[in-house]
């Protein structure tokens, strides 16, 4: 059952990774939005994906948002003949083991001319996020991997892809479109401890400190309460999964109206959620199906 606008409900935010470990695990940020702030409550971390699975089984009402690609483009999943239809696409996917899902996406790139290989969704190229068939760097088509199946099967509800629990609604969000909202270029992390800087630690502050001090409601439509000190992780894991939480957050005051998104996106390849790209209209003819919302 939708609740009133003014209800409290309970927010999370997740920094993914592909493989996670005690070094580089999944990050998530769990926070409540109420009376018009969202407040951070807690900060899990998981080194493996049991974590993950049962945060997505636990019951709700909660909104969450994910930093990872839910979808691959239209135009890979064509070329590779896979099934049309988000759910079905993704079943396919989950019977492939890693190794042979990344020999697929090698595969398929191989003989394409250079400029045509990887390519992006939509909402990617609104949102400059790279290609979701990415396999090496950010490796998002291995987070797509190891996320959407695990997603699909925990029964969600995924506005755009697979009406599931509405009590448990999660988003695709990127934290990254928000980061360069405040900074611009300005580099705000690094995993490799080698490339980590006093420059990237100013940014994280910096943006953080915009976030609490006023941007956020600004931008999102409520206050930010959160601790200073989740600006020092040099990954940035922490900051991203509350940035991840704060679109999630603005999605959920935005359930009413396709969570944000515009009246066309397309069900197989999604939509990325944020105010940036509320505005501009995805491409017709990229619809498929009619709407989950």
């Amino acid at each position: 059952m939708t609740k009133p606008h003014h209800s409290p409900i309970s927010v999370r935010g997740i920094d993914f990774t592909s493989r996670p470990t005690a070094r580089k695990p999944i990050t998530c940020v769990y926070a409540q939005l109420a009376q018009g702030t969202l407040r951070f409550k807690n900060l899990a971390r998981w080194d493996s994906f049991a974590g993950f699975e049962t945060m997505v089984a636990q019951n709700g009402p909660w909104i969450a948002g994910m930093d990872f690609p839910f979808a691959q483009p239209r135009k890979l999943v064509s070329g590779v003949a896979w099934p049309l239809v988000w759910g079905d696409c993704i079943d396919v996917v989950g019977a492939l083991s890693r190794v042979e899902f990344r020999q697929v996406l090698e595969d398929y790139k191989r003989d394409r001319p250079a400029g045509d290989r990887h390519h992006r969704r939509e909402c990617d190229r609104l949102a400059a996020s790279q290609s979701p068939q990415t396999l090496y760097g950010t490796p998002v088509g291995l987070m797509f991997y190891e996320g959407a199946v695990r997603l699909k099967r925990s029964g969600v509800h995924l506005p755009h892809h697979q009406a599931g629990d509405r009590d448990r609604i999660v988003l695709e969000t990127y934290p990254g479109l928000l980061a360069r909202s405040i900074l611009g270029r300005r580099a705000y992390k690094n995993d490799t401890r080698a490339k980590q800087t006093q420059d990237q630690a100013q940014a994280r502050q910096d943006l953080l400190n915009a976030m609490i001090g006023g941007e956020c409601l600004a931008r999102y439509g409520f206050a930010l309460d959160a601790p200073s000190d989740l600006a020092q992780d040099p990954g940035a894991d922490d900051l991203d999964a509350l940035l991840c939480a704060i679109q999630a957050a603005w999605g959920w005051l935005h359930r009413d109206q396709r969570f944000g998104a515009p009246a066309q996106v397309d069900r197989l390849e999604g939509w990325i959620c944020d105010p940036a790209l509320r505005m501009r209209p995805a491409h017709e003819n990229r619809m498929s199906g009619g709407m989950v919302e």
